[in-house]
């Protein structure tokens, strides 16, 4: 059945807000219990350009402490990370007891724009497909709680999508010439996506495709998911009752005329 087929009416945003607001709660709990257990939690997320990936994380992480959830979103590798062994760059931030890391785009590069762009060899690319399973397999023997994201995208929503991106000034950075080149080969890396999924998508860490011609949508299935993985307890602690504040006896505030202040344009 093709998730694509038969586009649906778009989630109000009241309905939306209102079931985001109660999944970051959950969130919260959830990386409550994550530093309370000691837990190692890696989500990769990865999937066609302008598919929502970055949306879906931003909305996951708006409410979490930074330090024990954080998000890793590498760049080009520089000449010398290209000559270590290919999963070494990510490999040095995989998570820590009490942290989750999320990965916006991963080592499956090399099976994605690597490949489809030429910027790997033949052998490399054999040699990843060969790898990846084991290097996967090893993460989780070792206690990582690994859950891979694909979020997919039809062609006509990411042609709107690119066309929003052009129009608005704040979002025209999203853009970038690779993003550009991916619209010319969109067959040419829907192979590569099957072949990646062919070799990667093992028992003991399987792909998890959202459908993400609805933002709204895909964001609140993909948070609903992630919940639904990983038991967890609400660890929620008691309100807190404000100390009273100390006196302000014997000090004096210097004169505001001696600091700096942002000009009030607003």
């Amino acid at each position: 059945m093709n998730v694509h087929s038969e586009r649906k009416e778009r989630l109000p945003r009241k309905v939306y807000e209102k079931a985001l607001r109660k999944l970051q709660i959950e969130l919260v709990k959830l990386q409550e219990w994550i530093r309370h257990d000691g837990l190692r939690v890696v989500v990769v997320f990865e999937g066609r350009d302008a598919a929502g990936k970055g949306g879906v994380i931003k909305r996951i992480t708006e409410s979490l402490n930074p330090r024990i959830c954080r998000v890793v979103a590498l760049g080009t590798p520089t000449e010398r990370e290209k000559t270590q062994w290919y999963f070494q760059r990510y490999a040095a931030h995989i998570p820590a007891a009490g942290e989750m890391v999320l990965f916006d785009r991963s080592w499956y590069n090399r099976a994605g724009v690597e490949r489809v762009m030429g910027f790997c060899t033949d052998e490399e690319y054999e040699e990843f497909l060969r790898t990846c399973p084991e290097f996967e397999r090893m993460l989780v023997r070792s206690g990582i709680i690994l859950i891979k994201y694909w979020f997919s995208v039809s062609d006509d929503i990411q042609e709107e999508r690119f066309q929003a991106r052009i129009e608005d000034p704040t979002k025209r950075w999203k853009l970038s010439p690779m993003d550009l080149e991916s619209r010319s080969r969109w067959v040419e890396y829907s192979k590569a996506k099957d072949a990646m999924f062919a070799y990667t998508d093992i028992k003991q860490a399987p792909w998890y495709v959202v459908n993400a011609d609805d933002k709204r949508r895909a964001r609140l299935n993909c948070i609903s998911h992630l919940l639904s993985l990983i038991p967890y307890k609400d660890l929620t602690p008691k309100p807190i009752e404000l100390p009273q504040r100390q006196s302000n006896i014997g000090y004096v505030r210097p004169p505001i005329d001696d600091q700096t202040f942002v000009p009030e344009v607003y």
